[in-house]
């Protein structure tokens, strides 16, 4: 059980409560766990504040597939989560194309696991206990304090009606998409991305739908396109009768009635006859590239408060995880330094960069390319491309392809000509975009260049598919 650890401040007829310290994160999830947890065992004071109650921490709308299941900082051990892995067996993705009557089956590399989200939200944050973070639950975030200088200094919100204030030399935002905390915060003098918007995101539910009888593709990710290419059906085998059920779509595209729609897929599968829904869970998720810098004086943004998704799939767990150890690492180097400038907290970007970084950004190009095509003439492409290059290109960013391998898929693909050359020649710009990610600035001062580089690249993604600019 955790504490909530306040000072009680005296003055006016509404309650206050203080709380001073090291480092103040800002929401539950696994990036602000894994930086809890990371900043704790160094000796460091640390609180989680988060909004839902001790019961319902943890409880995040997922769709639990978990890529990268076998790399996990040490901070919180694997054993730790390791109770949450229901599945194990997964190896490839399935991919079901009604538009030409064809199920792809693509391998997926690295280790690879379907999880209960829930349980493995409660095991993170008891690990983060463990290491010796405080969590305050019940308590919403609704200001961030800065002083004159514009350095973050803290947090304030409210608890059970009661004002809660949080001082701390560093805030790390782990408050997870669209994040409040980022329009509070005057970050107009900071190198922190604020070019955000609800285009460069995601809605998605999802479902926990428990069959009767063991599914088929029990060792597979399933996904299915919607009659749009900016959304897709997933079906996750937790095991194989507890299916998590799922449909998302891009907010750049008209609205879709994912509860409807995601029951219509449902009625129409002869494996769900007869399901029942355990659980049903909404939110929104970055589908876009890496924030080109997430600190700020004072202040780091970490997981999906960073964009750290990848933007074709829309996991988040392992980086996240790393994420939130780098952020956190940065942080008592710079505490230890007396100085908590932006220069300071930069090689948390590096990191970032260098570890996953650059492989979302070329994962973004892809992204970039099907809000352009039509979902029939899409399909019919994926439909024609070798699986084992279309696994390389969804996981890494880019693929090695030769003449003779496009000569190949050319035929297969007669009708969609255009289409293959395209992709080509958005596939060369993905990898001048991950190149250019590579070269990341090691300073502050060297992100305006390097950032009109990468935005001269990206008009010519928009110029070779078409696509509307996404930032």
């Amino acid at each position: 059980m955790t504490t909530q650890e306040y000072d009680t401040v005296e003055g006016d007829s509404t309650s206050h409560r203080a709380w001073t310290g090291d480092i103040v994160v800002v929401g539950a999830g696994t990036s602000g766990c894994y930086a809890a947890a990371t900043a704790a065992r160094e000796g460091y004071d640390v609180v989680v504040v988060e909004r839902k109650s001790e019961q319902e921490a943890g409880h995040i709308a997922c769709g639990d597939a978990l890529k990268g299941a076998d790399a996990f900082p040490e901070a919180i051990p694997k054993s730790q989560i390791q109770s949450a892995f229901t599945n194990t067996d997964v190896d490839h993705g399935r991919f079901e194309i009604p538009q030409e009557d064809t199920v792809l089956e693509i391998p997926v590399p690295g280790e690879l696991a379907v999880i209960d989200r829930w349980e493995y939200g409660r095991l993170v944050i008891e690990g983060a206990e463990k290491a010796g973070a405080q969590f305050h639950y019940d308590t919403v975030v609704q200001d961030v304090e800065q002083d004159e200088t514009g350095r973050v200094t803290g947090v304030r919100g409210k608890r059970h009606g009661d004002v809660v204030e949080y001082d701390a030399d560093v805030v790390i935002d782990a408050a997870g998409a669209l994040s409040i905390l980022q329009d509070k915060a005057d970050l107009d003098d900071a190198t922190f991305d604020q070019n955000v918007s609800y285009s460069q995101f995601c809605s998605a539910y999802r479902e926990v739908v428990h069959v009767d009888e063991p599914v088929e593709w029990d060792d597979a990710l399933v996904f299915k396109p919607t009659d749009r290419a900016a959304g897709y059906l997933w079906y996750f085998p937790r095991t194989d009768t507890e299916i998590n059920a799922g449909l998302g779509f891009q907010m750049n595209e008209e609205p879709m009635h994912l509860v409807e729609d995601l029951k219509n897929d449902l009625r129409d599968r002869p494996e769900f006859q007869g399901a029942t829904v355990e659980d049903k869970l909404g939110a929104a998720l970055p589908t876009r590239r890496p924030y080109d810098s997430a600190v700020a004086p004072g202040f780091m943004a970490v997981g999906d408060a960073a964009g750290h998704v990848n933007p074709t799939t829309g996991g988040g767990i392992a980086g996240a995880a790393y994420a939130g150890k780098y952020a956190a690492e940065q942080a008592v180097e710079a505490i230890e330094t007396g100085d908590v400038g932006e220069a300071a907290l930069w090689e948390y970007n590096e990191r970032v960069m260098d570890h996953f970084g650059a492989r979302y950004a070329g994962l973004d190009v892809y992204n970039i390319f099907t809000t352009a095509v039509d979902v029939d003439d899409l399909m019919g492409l994926l439909g024609a491309l070798p699986t084992q290059k279309l696994s390389e290109a969804l996981y890494s960013g880019s693929a090695n392809i030769g003449w003779k391998l496009k000569l190949r898929t050319a035929v297969r693909s007669l009708g969609h000509f255009d289409l293959v050359y395209d992709l080509y020649r958005t596939k060369n710009l993905a990898d001048d975009i991950i190149e250019h990610y590579e070269r990341y600035p090691a300073d502050p001062r060297g992100l305006p260049a390097w950032q009109e580089t990468r935005d001269s690249l990206l008009d010519r993604v928009y110029e070779t598919t078409g696509a509307d600019p996404k930032y």
